[in-house]
């Protein structure tokens, strides 16, 4: 098969020992675990504030458990899409773990006085080394779906040159997900076999949580989480903003830029649906006075 130039030249993998390395590095404290305070509402909903470390640790404390559990994340992008989406809505009620994926969410939730900081910030792009880490160390089996087949082996490829030790599957997301039909069938067939302790679905908003929450009771004991476009970024088939970008809560407009056609509503049109929830959170501070709401 040959592979695309673009992914071939990008991004070339560092075979070294990428988890020793990360074992040299002074890890920051955090806390091992969940407390109520964490949980908040903010525009209506629950999320947690929990650092990228503190993801991790409760993913591998429930995958020692056998637990099946979901992490989700939440942006202006989820809360919008929720609102004319049932199964995205039950996907957010099933969900054991709630990620801040928006710098101008936590900052608007610091405004009006939830204890957000920069920290809890979020994503797969912010945890993917600790994460590769944990599994190469663990030896974990992690299947991904989502993207084309060329993307799929592509990040496979790379991932196992760079972690030997995980043990990584990947399908592709071009099939019928209806539930029931025979496509959706055989992936759900294929999940089963390689019985992943931690699956990753990535096949963009709103699609990837619908065929979670559709698939959940057929789906096994495992940590699942919604990635987006995870593997397109391993593969090398999109490029990732720097993180310093992603901090100063400016990522989407790098992103905009270098895909207007289809990231312009997204970014400039869909916050104005929010509105409402927006003005109703500043209400609701003014009146409690800066006090912390939990959800």
């Amino acid at each position: 098969m040959v592979l695309d130039q673009g992914m071939a030249d990008s991004a070339p993998i560092n075979t070294t020992a990428a988890s020793a390395d990360r074992r040299r590095k002074a890890r920051q404290p955090f806390r091992r675990e969940r407390r109520p305070q964490e949980r908040v509402r903010l525009l209506g909903q629950p999320v947690d504030l929990v650092r990228p470390e503190e993801v991790l640790h409760h993913m591998e404390r429930w995958i020692a458990e056998g637990k099946q559990t979901v992490f989700a994340n939440h942006n202006l992008h989820s809360l919008s899409l929720m609102r004319g989406s049932p199964a995205m809505r039950a996907f957010y009620e099933r969900a054991d773990l709630i990620e801040l994926d928006s710098t101008p969410l936590m900052a608007f939730a610091r405004l009006i006085g939830l204890n957000s900081r920069g920290f809890h910030r979020c994503t797969y792009l912010d945890w993917r080394d600790h994460f590769w880490s944990l599994v190469n160390r663990n030896g974990w089996r992690v299947m991904y779906v989502g993207g084309t087949a060329e993307v799929c082996q592509v990040a496979v490829e790379r991932l196992t040159a760079r972690y030997p030790r995980a043990v990584i599957e990947a399908q592709d997301g071009y099939f019928d997900v209806t539930p029931g039909s025979e496509g959706n069938q055989a992936v759900l067939d294929r999940v089963a076999a390689f019985r992943p302790q931690i699956l990753f679905v990535g096949m963009g908003m709103p699609r990837q949580e619908e065929w979670i929450i559709s698939n959940i009771d057929a789906l096994p004991p495992a940590a699942i989480f919604s990635v987006g476009a995870a593997f397109d970024y391993e593969a090398g088939a999109q490029k990732t903003a720097p993180r310093w970008m992603g901090r100063l809560g400016i990522e989407w407009l790098y992103r905009l830029t270098a895909d207007p056609k289809r990231l312009f509503h997204r970014y400039c049109v869909e916050p104005w649906s929010l509105i409402d929830l927006i003005w109703a959170d500043v209400v609701a501070a003014v009146r409690r006075g800066g006090r912390t709401s939990a959800a």
